[in-house]
């Protein structure tokens, strides 16, 4: 099993950058693939970033490519989404996700309990 606890969703502004975290336990996942995903009320989960993390290749939506950064920490086991140029639509609960092979797009495994980002206009 893979735990996987989020942090640093808050309310912030239009313009603002912001940091989220992903602390990862239980198994070891030097070959898995972890992502971020987010999702609004009534839509449906949306898929964000990827790395691969043991090689360290990156995916993203087309939304955030260039405004978002996914990042991990081996020594800390922890996954980071580096957020710029918050946007309102950015507004969503993300969660942390991962498993441990296949594309970075589709099902995952695992998931966090998700935070809260929330973008003021």
């Amino acid at each position: 099993q893979v735990q996987l606890v989020e942090s640093g969703g808050r309310l912030v502004q239009a313009g603002d950058s912001l940091t989220l975290s992903c602390a990862v336990s239980g198994r070891t996942v030097s070959t898995y693939i972890m992502a971020w995903f987010r999702q609004t009320p009534g839509k449906e989960r949306e898929f964000v970033a990827a790395i691969t993390w043991s090689v360290g290749s990156t995916g993203y939506t087309n939304s955030v490519k260039g405004r978002f950064t996914i990042s991990r920490d081996n020594a800390k086991n922890t996954v980071f989404l580096q957020m710029n140029s918050l946007k309102p639509e950015d507004t969503a609960v993300y969660y942390c996700a991962a498993k441990p092979s296949g594309l970075m797009y589709g099902r995952y495994d695992y998931w966090g309990q998700g935070t809260q980002v929330t973008v003021s206009s």
